[in-house]
């Protein structure tokens, strides 16, 4: 149990507040780099902002305060020069720091721009990484953006996908340090969804959480398995301060404001050996349904639709006064303690956890990862055939999300060779 003022300055990220003040201190993603590729601006909010992110005419990124200094016009509809965003309204122009660098009828009435000088429209840091933009909104130097391990892995098909779920960050991240919700919130309840009742998985015997320098690792051992298994001697990691990886795939949990999160996946699948050298020179990218279209009820069907279903079944913003918490939330406990330390830390004047400052450390994390040495490695057609009945016949459906556009089916199953069997084309 977490009393009320504790959880709600957990839960709130806006301007100002304390755990928003910890969030802006890391870089967020927020966006696909390709989703520039057929436009020039885009609406986002991020932390209880309203921004533009904008992509010029040279090729580089901005964001800005959504509103116009002059009248407040929508800069997402404004229009983009060579460098910077102009206004549709009156024909400002804004560069990537903030700046007005014209106002064309105020310029011609005074040539000393004594007006334009004044101007500076509040504006944050954009770096593209993985297929990603990534957006930091906290006080400078900046750290460094890392380049997480899988980042640098080769002759993978990588994709992105979005969804916006209407509820706080923390009940999303939080479930990112509970092993025993994939026993019965993704197995078992898939068993029943199946239209079956039974038999269920092997049961939890164990669990486990340890604090690594980037964020914690949780563990587990079944019924079936033991202390060798690599979900025990590895387990999957909690990144700080609000991911999840699970040993081929990320998952942000981006606060839009209190309540709402953006899910932010990345995952990564190894094409076989017999496939390579692969390239991607795009990385895909594709918004994600949350609710059924005919029902209105959430979509149950896939692991991560599964896990909205359990954040948004709290509430908007959980009620953690009157939770019961057991052995196995310890996980959850721990990093809930480790947010209210940052807090102070931030407010100290120092920084939170897992902040990167080195350039040459940045360049490449390792982490902790079930299955590295496959992910690195790869194995051929015939292993992976051999190795799992589900391969021998084709895929099944890509587990994590539904709704994945035709065109990235058809491109994954040109860089794998497998075939998605319920595809819809």
């Amino acid at each position: 149990m977490l009393d009320q003022e504790r959880s709600k300055s957990l839960m709130q990220v806006g301007p100002g507040t304390s755990m928003g003040n910890v969030l802006r201190r890391y870089w967020t993603p927020i966006a696909a780099v390709a989703e520039f590729d057929d436009k020039n601006t885009k609406a986002i909010r991020l932390f209880g902002e309203n921004l533009v992110l904008y992509k010029d005419l040279s090729g580089d990124f901005g964001v800005l305060d959504r509103h116009c200094p002059h009248r407040r016009a929508d800069l997402s509809y404004g229009y983009v020069e060579e460098h910077g965003l102009r206004c549709n309204y009156h024909g400002w122009l804004f560069s990537a720091d903030g700046s007005c660098l014209a106002q064309p009828y105020e310029d011609v009435e005074d040539p000393t721009g004594k007006l334009r000088k004044t101007i500076q429209v509040k504006n944050y840091q954009v770096q593209a990484k993985a297929g990603l933009l990534w957006v930091y909104m906290g006080p400078l130097p900046a750290p460094e953006l890392p380049v997480w391990e899988p980042f640098a892995w080769k002759n993978g098909f990588v994709q992105i996908s979005f969804s916006e779920i209407p509820c706080n960050w923390l009940q999303c991240q939080e479930n990112s340090i509970d092993p025993v919700h994939f026993e019965w919130m993704h197995s078992n309840w898939s068993i029943r969804l199946g239209g079956q009742t039974g038999p269920y998985i092997p049961t939890h015997i164990k669990v486990g959480f340890e604090e690594f320098e980037y964020g914690y690792t949780y563990k587990r051992i079944r019924e079936d398995t033991s202390d060798k298994d690599p979900l025990w001697t590895i387990g999957r990691v909690c990144l700080w301060p609000n991911c999840l990886f699970t040993g081929d795939h990320f998952e942000w949990r981006v606060p839009i404001d209190d309540n709402n999160t953006l899910s932010v996946g990345w995952f990564f699948t190894r094409v076989p050996t017999d496939k390579e050298p692969y390239v991607q020179n795009t990385i895909p990218y594709w918004y994600a349904p949350i609710k059924d279209e005919n029902t209105g009820r959430w979509i149950t069907s896939h692991v991560m639709n599964q896990d909205f279903v359990a954040w948004v079944g709290q509430g908007t913003m959980s009620d953690r006064e009157n939770e019961h918490l057991g052995r196995s939330d310890r996980g959850v406990a721990m990093i809930r303690q480790r947010l209210l330390e940052d807090m102070k830390a931030v407010e100290r004047g120092e920084d939170p956890k897992a902040i990167v400052r080195d350039p040459e450390v940045a360049k490449y994390i390792e982490m902790p990862i079930v299955g590295k040495e496959y992910h690195k490695n790869g194995k051929s057609t015939e292993e992976l055939r051999g190795s799992n009945a589900q391969n021998a016949q084709g895929l099944k459906r890509f587990p994590f999300l539904v709704g994945q556009p035709v065109e990235i089916q058809r491109a994954f199953e040109a860089a794998t060779g497998f075939k998605l069997l319920d595809a819809k084309y």
